[in-house]
């Protein structure tokens, strides 16, 4: 990705989210879209469904990934992929339903 529009300090980047998984996104640089995503990242990934355009520079403050990451993987590989958090062990218990309980 040597684009000379792609040097300065900021990236216009679309963000979609996967149909098929909670909370995994794609972040790609708007001009290109998803020309840059390998076929089978988006196979595993799904329809991408469009949810946010932003300018990002490395200052920004983002949720879970560090924004000057996240513009560098955009311009070596022409995409950033977040997966989900990992879920705590803990938390599941949660969840489960105990073996004893009735309804």
């Amino acid at each position: 990705m040597n684009d000379d529009r792609m040097r300065g300090n900021k990236l216009l980047c679309e963000i979609f989210r996967s149909p098929r998984k909670e909370e995994m996104y794609l972040y790609v640089d708007k001009r290109r879209g998803l020309a840059d995503v390998p076929d089978a990242l988006l196979e595993r990934f799904g329809k991408p469904v469009p949810t946010m355009t932003l300018i990002l520079t490395p200052e920004r403050t983002m949720a879970r990934a560090k924004a000057a990451d996240v513009i560098e993987s955009i311009r070596d590989k022409g995409y950033y992929f977040q997966m989900p958090p990992a879920k705590e062990e803990y938390l599941m218990d949660l969840y489960r339903t105990p073996p004893d309980a009735r309804y």
